[in-house]
């Protein structure tokens, strides 16, 4: 996201990234969802950074020549009588994006359901397993990518100069994810990584126009008739390997909710770069002034990634700051300790 924009102002960039498969941008099945949480709050910024990532997506894929984006709506199962009340009071409160649906059948079809259900809408999808390869493609195409691991025992930052290799530039940008945790410029910003899982199923009978969301997540993945459905939150791992009790236990709570037939094809895991405060980590280092980072989007890449590369771009080009809870300036003091 960060090399779209730069990209689209004509900076000179290179990207070093290695392909990892197993990163939260390949297990995730690219929602971007305007309520969450128990209480259904709206998310953060959600009248700025939705609307700003529709038109980012749909300009890339665009440019691409694929489907990058879609609309859709969530179909909320409430999972108890508790949830359904939260819901109905913020509905009373005339709370955006969320709807009662009076029909008590209305899925009855397809899944087994007490409490009734509510929609959220307009929620979308963004099709990573489109978009990602074809902007990697693009950028090897333009000669834009270097694919190997990035070796911080060949970067030289100097006062105003950066030497990486046979590359000179004036600034790096660490885009690094879980990485980040270990950058040695970051690694003391406050990250809080977290785990999380997917099954991918066939279920041809489900209806793909809807996500569908109780304990967990059901949404359309690339293939027709394919879904994607998770995820969990682990703060205690080992790594970031598939593990036989989330699948286990994923299988039986779709076979007690689904009542048309699945076939899980897949089992993808990762983890996210999620921080405390569980806002982003954007902007440039206080004492190293020309290494920068964009990091920290957590559960909501997505929907956060486009505004804030936008912002750093443009805070590269015409010094406009960043917002106040995203800019690394508010971890000075502790980023004033990582001197070399």
């Amino acid at each position: 996201m960060l090399s779209w924009f730069l990209a689209a102002n004509d900076i000179d960039f290179t990207v070093i990234d290695n392909g990892n498969i197993n990163t939260p941008s390949q297990a995730a099945a690219g929602l971007i969802n305007p309520v969450t949480g128990r209480r259904v709050v709206t998310v953060w910024l959600d009248d700025v950074i939705i609307p700003f990532a529709e038109k980012v997506y749909n300009e890339m894929g665009s440019f691409l020549n694929i489907n990058a984006l879609s609309k859709t709506t969530i179909i909320d199962f409430f999972p108890n009588p508790f949830m359904r009340e939260s819901f109905l009071k913020k509905l009373s409160q005339q709370a955006l994006y969320i709807n009662l649906v009076e029909d008590a059948n209305y899925m009855s079809s397809y899944f087994n359901y007490e409490f009734g259900t509510g929609t959220i809408d307009p929620a979308y999808i963004v099709h990573l397993q489109k978009l990602l390869p074809a902007w990697r493609n693009h950028l090897l195409s333009t000669n834009q990518l270097i694919s190997d691991p990035f070796d911080f025992s060949s970067l030289v930052v100097k006062e105003n100069k950066i030497v990486y290799k046979d590359i000179n530039a004036d600034q790096i940008i660490f885009c690094d994810g879980v990485q980040g945790n270990n950058n040695p410029y970051f690694s003391l910003l406050p990250f809080a990584l977290n785990k999380g899982e997917a099954l991918i199923i066939e279920a041809p009978d489900l209806p793909p126009d809807y996500i569908y969301k109780k304990s967990m997540t059901i949404a359309p993945f690339a293939e027709p008739g394919t879904f994607w459905t998770g995820t969990n939150y682990i703060w205690d791992f080992e790594d970031d390997l598939p593990t036989p009790t989330f699948r286990s236990t994923t299988e039986q709570t779709l076979k007690s909710w689904l009542k048309v037939p699945f076939k899980v094809i897949d089992h993808k895991a990762a983890v996210r770069p999620a921080t405390i405060e569980r806002r982003p980590f954007v902007g440039f280092h206080p004492l190293y002034k020309n290494v920068g980072i964009l990091n920290g989007m957590g559960t909501k890449g997505c929907s956060l990634a486009p505004y804030f590369a936008h912002q750093l771009v443009e805070n590269i080009l015409h010094k406009t700051p960043i917002e106040k809870d995203a800019d690394i300036e508010r971890h000075s003091r502790i980023l004033a300790r990582t001197a070399f």
